[in-house]
Parts: structure tokens; sequence; C-alpha cells
């Protein structure tokens, strides 16, 4: 393979093969009439057809044709079966994969959805197959001949509605939930006591910073926008702290190495607005959308428009947008009455429940032995004859994620606990997500929604993950709906472990009411703003959860949407772009009053005089600031905090950070390693700030002022799958790395882990601005580019706008559309 490869010619035979026709015609059976695929210079297919089948037959044939090494990607990790493909490194992954059940339960969310939806999912698949049909291995992508021995003449299994279902799973779950937050208590309570572990989670500042709706209250179980007055507050009482860490912990890296398989990042997030009329220079609305995502390639995000050559009942669709390859539908975006956009909510969906295990197939609840479902799962592992079994068990809260990893036999036998148990504590997982919904159904309906009726409807069926939806429309209209199935639990709030023997931490039979969800249409103020952060009042009698963004960006977005009453697209796109960081704002008048020991660590002082607190590429404060902060982290709590609980530097640490820059005394800023010191705020500010310099000399340059962020702040973009680390595919799958500027809780959130360095994790995944009046004034940028196939022109064509923070031209009518046409393909019944 790597012959073939590496021979000029074959090189390039190797590489080209893959990649898609976009111009001609091409015959295919199962279609029932003619359908044509319009592509921009960017790839971006705007797919036409007479009947809904044909037009998601040929949505899964042009995703094939760009990504269909990403779609197997992504359903091989969502069946658990990445073994098959990469080989026994994969199989931890895959164990908790098949653990937590994915793929069963997709397949039972197929048989909730209407019969439309099934056939759009059927559809769409049938294009697939199409497009697979005769090829094999690097014929449909170069991953193939380069990450997998095999490759050259591996032939996928055909595509079905499950596959695309599975992927809901996924992204609900990288979404979805705060078990690393109950964990990380739990693990705490090892070192801090409990009001020290409080304060590392303050309460959200709804004095500062302002939640997404600001009017209304809960009436009779609906949430009314014109009620006033304060809701009552559920009772609850304290949840018991237990302990098990030793098993939590094991959960806590499973759940990790998952997520980071998925590319998710530090700082997911998003930053969705929208803005009424009055505050537009056209009258209009407007709405702004931009998910903070790990940084992949090829990026999350696939581009792509959808449009019934008549729109009628039997075919519903002009619709374009945002979605995901392997997902039929748009996911973000528009269509011709109306537009929306996702940020996350942040709703507690997660809880960990600690059981009683007696024996290998029971455990103790309410006082009674009961019996552990348990369901054998097998692994064919790529260059093993032998299948790899294990026995997964559950309990009636969920799957016992702490038996995943082969090492935890001992699960839980370090964990105190009664007498009357043997064996310690397993861990159980109960998360929303694994009751079978109907989000993908949720979709299609938004898809075709023609008013805010329509949109709240489709917004009901939106099960998991819950998220904030953000709406405006051609009427004149914004609003805002929160969506999910989010629990009510009989005691506590979920923020720790809980014990599952006992029946007082139950969740109640029904989750939280759709119609108490907060919700407004037309706020008085003309803003709706969700970038993370509280969804209501503190008011609000209902638990969302506590794992909220603590509403920085959001605040910020709302002071520069007021500054201009005659906004357009060109200035929400450049709030999209806005790297000012209200912490340096607050931290650097302290910093620059600290005295430092020599003109030479002065000099690295002085970078700050100047700033305007804008984290720029080319800034030097942004860069020094940036490196006094990781420093101040690290020197405050890396005594007290154990290793996999240190700050991540999100906007929960700064909140944590603000008040104890107001308490030059706290215990925390005391090194407890230096049993003769008692060291104070300045103390650590002093030091942290010595480091720094010295750092950034060792790193970038002795002249602080040649120093800039984006030397260290830089982004890579790498193909996520499993062997992609290696040299060849480095070179041929990879790109970057690129300067950035940003940072966490900045709008443009270019967000990194202050413990590892500053290399970029997660990402503005793309930009979208849609102003109602004219949507084909609309603008759009991806990460990345349409196409998956390295070397492909369209494979990272887009990166160098998004770096700019330029966008390109939306184009969703007809006529618009055929203007910026290069490459027409016609696809006719065989």
């Amino acid at each position: 393979m790597l012959t073939l490869i590496a021979g000029s010619g074959a090189a390039v035979w190797t590489v080209r093969r893959s990649f898609p026709q976009t111009e001609g015609v091409l015959e295919l059976a199962g279609l029932d009439s003619t359908v044509s695929v319009l592509r921009d210079k960017f790839g971006v297919p705007q797919v036409y057809a007479d009947s809904s089948h044909d037009l998601f037959f040929a949505q899964g044939f042009v995703q094939a044709q760009d990504r269909f090494f990403e779609m197997d990607f992504r359903r091989h990790v969502t069946s658990g079966r990445l073994t098959e493909m990469f080989g026994r490194d994969a199989l931890e992954t895959d164990m908790f994969v098949r653990t937590l059940g994915w793929r069963r339960v997709a397949e039972q969310e197929l048989g909730l959805l209407s019969t439309d939806a099934r056939s759009y999912l059927e559809s769409f698949a049938e294009g697939v197959n199409a497009y697979l049909d005769d090829r094999q291995g690097a014929q449909i992508s170069l991953e193939y001949a380069v990450l997998r021995p095999t490759g050259l003449d591996y032939a996928p299994e055909e595509w079905t509605p499950t596959d695309s279902l599975a992927w809901l799973k996924a992204m609900a779950w990288t979404l979805g939930g705060n078990i690393d937050d109950e964990i990380e208590r739990s693990l705490l309570s090892t070192q801090l006591t409990r009001q020290e572990i409080e304060s590392l989670w303050p309460t959200y500042p709804y004095s500062a910073n302002k939640p997404i709706v600001n009017q209304g209250a809960l009436v009779d179980g609906v949430y009314e926008q014109e009620a006033t007055g304060p809701g009552t507050r559920l009772p609850s009482r304290p949840p018991l702290i237990v302990g098990a860490q030793s098993s939590l912990r094991e959960a806590k890296a499973a759940s990790s190495d998952l997520s980071g398989l998925l590319g998710a990042g530090d700082g997911l997030g998003s930053n969705a607005w929208a803005v009424s009329g009055e505050h537009t220079a056209t009258g209009e609305p407007m709405l702004a959308n931009d998910p903070h995502l790990g940084a992949s390639l090829p990026s999350t995000w696939y581009q792509m428009g959808l449009h019934c050559n008549e729109v009628n009942a039997d075919c519903p669709f002009d619709v374009s947008g945002f979605t995901f390859a392997g997902l039929p539908g748009v996911v973000i975006g528009h269509n011709a009455d109306i537009a929306w956009g996702f940020s996350d909510l942040n709703a507690d969906v997660q809880d960990l429940y600690l059981e009683k295990v007696v024996d290998d197939d029971r455990y103790l609840y309410d006082g009674r032995e009961r019996r552990l479902q348990t369901r054998v799962e097998s692994f064919a592992v790529e260059g093993e004859d032998e299948l790899v079994e294990i026995t997964v068990r559950e309990s009636r809260h969920g799957p016992l994620i702490s038996d995943v990893d082969e090492e935890l036999d001992e699960v839980g036998n370090v964990a105190p606990v009664p007498e009357s148990s043997d064996d310690g504590y397993a861990v159980a997982l109960r998360w929303t997500g694994l009751t079978p919904g109907r989000t993908a159904e949720a979709l299609f309906d938004l898809n075709k929604a023609g008013g805010w009726n329509e949109f709240r409807d489709a917004a009901r069926q939106f099960d998991a993950p819950s998220q904030n939806l953000v709406y405006a429309d051609t009427a004149g209209h914004i609003g805002y709906q929160a969506s999910g199935r989010i629990p009510i639990r009989r005691t506590g709030h979920g923020d720790w472990p809980v014990p599952g023997w006992d029946p007082a931490y139950e969740w109640d039979d029904e989750f939280l009411p759709y119609d108490a969800l907060p919700s407004v249409l037309d706020p008085d103020d003309g803003y709706v703003i969700a970038a993370n952060q509280a969804v209501a009042d503190h008011d609000y009698p209902y638990y969302l959860g506590n794992s909220t963004d603590y509403g920085y960006r959001a605040q910020r977005i709302r002071d520069l949407l007021q500054e201009d009453d005659s906004l357009t697209v060109k200035d929400m796109a450049a709030i999209q772009l806005d790297t000012y960081s209200e912490l340096a704002a607050k931290a650097t008048p302290m910093l620059r009053k600290i005295v430092l020991p020599s003109n030479y660590y002065q000099q690295g002082q002085r970078t700050l005089g100047g700033w305007d607190f804008y984290a720029a590429a080319d800034s030097a404060g942004a860069a020094y600031f940036s490196m006094v902060w990781a420093r101040v982290l690290d020197l405050t709590f890396s005594d007290q905090l154990p290793a996999d609980t240190m700050p991540s530097g999100d906007s929960r640490w700064w909140a944590v950070m603000g008040q104890l820059l107001e308490e030059p005394r706290n215990s925390f800023w005391d090194d407890v390693e230096t049993a003769d010191e008692h060291e104070t705020r300045d103390d650590i500010l002093q030091l942290a700030m010595i480091e720094a310099r010295d750092e950034l000399t060792r790193e970038l340059s002795r002249r602080a002022g040649d120093w800039r962020w984006g030397e260290l702040h830089t982004l890579t973009l790498r193909n996520e799958t499993p062997g992609s680390s290696g040299s060849l595919a480095r070179f041929l799958l990879n790109r970057g790395d690129y300067e950035v500027g940003g940072g966490p809780s900045i709008v443009n959130a270019t967000d990194y882990d202050p413990a590892l360095g500053f290399e970029v994790t997660s990402v503005p995944s793309m930009r979208m601005v849609v102003p109602l009046d004219d949507l084909d004034s609309s603008s759009w940028v991806n990460l990345t580019g349409a196409s998956g196939h390295a070397f492909h022109e369209n494979y990272t064509d887009q990166t160098e706008l998004w770096l700019d923070g330029a966008s390109v031209p939306w184009a969703f009518s007809r006529g618009e559309v055929e203007a910026a046409t290069e490459h027409e393909l016609t696809l006719n019944p065989a």
C-alpha cells in the first residue's frame, strides 16, 4: 500500500479515484424522475427533485459522494464496531458504546417515527447504497487505503435508516449531560470540604449576565411570557454524598475517551441570537448562529440545500443549511418562511447511581435483592480470528458503565460501603438519551415549518439533546423555545452520584412538561440571545441544571447588539468574531500593580499596559495574559485538587477566579506544600507572572514585543479516525497549524485546555447569518469544506475564509443558485 501511494503516478490515481462526479448525467436505479444537483465553486450541493423520495435519495447519494468514509466511521462508532476497522486499540471505546447501547436505542426509535419520516430515512439509505454499488475501498475514499491494512478491497455494508438515527445518539452524548461534573465533585470530596467544593461551582451571576428568557412565569404548569411574579421553587433535600472514587474515576476516563473520539473538545457550546426588526437596518429580523464543537477534518457540518421543484403536501421541502453527513434533512438553517439556530441548553439529563451489587447478577434496591438484566456483546477484531465477548449488566437505572474496562473487575471495592455489602459499588448511568425518542421527526418538521406554531410543534419532539432553539421568520417575528426531555427528580438535583438502593432518588415517571419549558415570542426588548447561559430567572421553579455557561459571551453579545439599532448582516458577522476578554478586563488592573523583581520580568508586564483586552492572534498582551492565566490556575489549584479535576479554564473557572481575586487571603491561594508560609493572592500572581515570562521566552522570544498570541494558540485540523496520527496519515489527511485569535468564554470561542497548552480544542464549527427580508443575502461559512476527500479542491477551501472571519454568499432562490452554479449533475432513473 505504501509503495502504491509513494509513486507519483500511483499517488495521483489513488488520491483522485474517489473524487465524485459532479457534472454530466448518471442513471440510477431507484429514482422515479430526474434530479438536478447544482454545486457552486465551494462544492456545496443544492438538490432539486419532484418528490420527497427522489429528494432524499439524491441527498444520500451526494453525501456518500463527498463524505462516505466519515459516514462509515460514524456508524462504526455508534454501533461499537470500530474494532472491525481498526483492531484492538478501539476495543475499550467499542465496549463503552455497546454498554450504553446507542444502536439498540436507535433501532427502537425507528419504530416511533411517522410513516413519512421513515420513508425519508429509507429513501436516503437507498441513495447512499446506489452510490456504494460496485465501489469498494479507495474507490470510495482515500482513508480506506491509508488507515486499514485491507483498505484497498474493503466493501462497506449497505446503509440503513438506523445508521442515520444512531448518529443522533452520538450528538446527544456530546452535548447532553454533566456526568463529568458529578464525578468531579465526588473525587474532590476526598480532599476538600463540602463548602470548598461548592465554591468551585458558583451560582449563576444573574445580576451581571442576563439569562435567555427575561420575562414570563409558570402559570398552572404552562410558561406564560406575559405573566409576572416568581414561581415556587420545587422542594428538594440535599443528596447523600457517597464514595466509590475508583469506579467513578474509571467511568470518567471511559467517558472522556469516547468524547475525544467524537471530536468533543473543551469549550463546547454555541452562540445563537435573533434580533427584531426594530434593531435592524431593514426593519426585518435577522438570525445568527455559530455552534462551538471540536475541531475536526472534515468539519462536523455539511452544507446543503433541498428543494422540491413544486412545494406541496407530497413534496413539502424548500430548505437550506447545515446537516450531518449521514443524516437526511437539514439540522440548522432556513426554509422559505423561517430560520432557526441551536445552542446547547446544558440541561442536567444524566445521573450516576451507585449500586450495591450483591453478586454477578443481583443488586439491592429498596431493601430487596433485584436481578440485573444482562446481555452478551461480541466484538470482531481486525486481524484476529476469535470474537471478544463481554456481558453488559443493567440495573433499573441503566447500564453499569463501571463494568466497561477490562481493568474494572475490582470496581468500587475501595469505596466506603455499609458492612452488609462485600463487593463495593458499581456505577449505573441514567440518561434521557437512552429513552427512545423522536428527535429525527423534529428535524424533518423543522424543515417544513411555516411559522411559530409549527416550529414549536416540531420542537416538542426534540427529545435529546436538550437544546435552545432560536427562531425568526419572514412575517417579522423572533422567538425562543427550550427543548428536550428533562427529568424531575424526587430528591436532590443530580449534582452528585446518588445511592441507587434508595427509591427517594428516583426520577418521576414523567419528564418536565414541554409547555412548562421557557418560551417567548417577540420578547419585549427585541432580542433573543442563547449562548449557553442560564435559560430563565432563578425564580423558575423547575430545575434544569447548573452546568450552564456563566453568561460572559451572552452578555457581551447583548452589549454589542445594543450599541446599534440599524444592524446589518455585516454587523452580525462582526459580532461573531469579537475577541474581547471580560476576564482580562477584570484581572489585568491587578496584574499591572504586582511588583516584579527586575526589568526583564517587567517587560512582560508592560505588554499589558496598552492592551485593549482583545485576544487577537497578533497580540502580545493576549499571549502574556493567557500564559499568566494558565500559570495562575496551576499554582492555585494543583496542590489541592486531584490531577484529573484540574481547571479547564472555561466560564465556570472565570467565575471561580473572579471570586478569588476579590478574596486575597482565600485558602485556595495558599500552597499547602509550603508548611512554613501562607501564600496570598499577590504571591501567586507574582509567581505566575514570573513563570509566564520565562515560558514565553523559551517558546516565542526574549523580546516581549515579538510575542504573538496566535503562535501559542494554534489550530490543527485532524482526521479523527484511529490511526490518523501516523506520519503518512498526518501528511495526507490533516491540515494546519493555523494561528488563531479568541479564547475560552470569548464570543469568538476558540477554546483550549490550559493544563495541556494552548492548542485549540473547539471552535465555531460554522458561522451563519440570515436576514429574513432577503434570504439570498444570507452568509455562511464552514470550518473546512464540502468534501471529505483529501486533496480535493473543496477539502479545506473554506478554511482560509473561516480564519479570516469572512463568509460566502448563501444563495437560496432558484435563480441565485443557478447564477452561482459551476457544476451541474443530472441524475436520471435507470
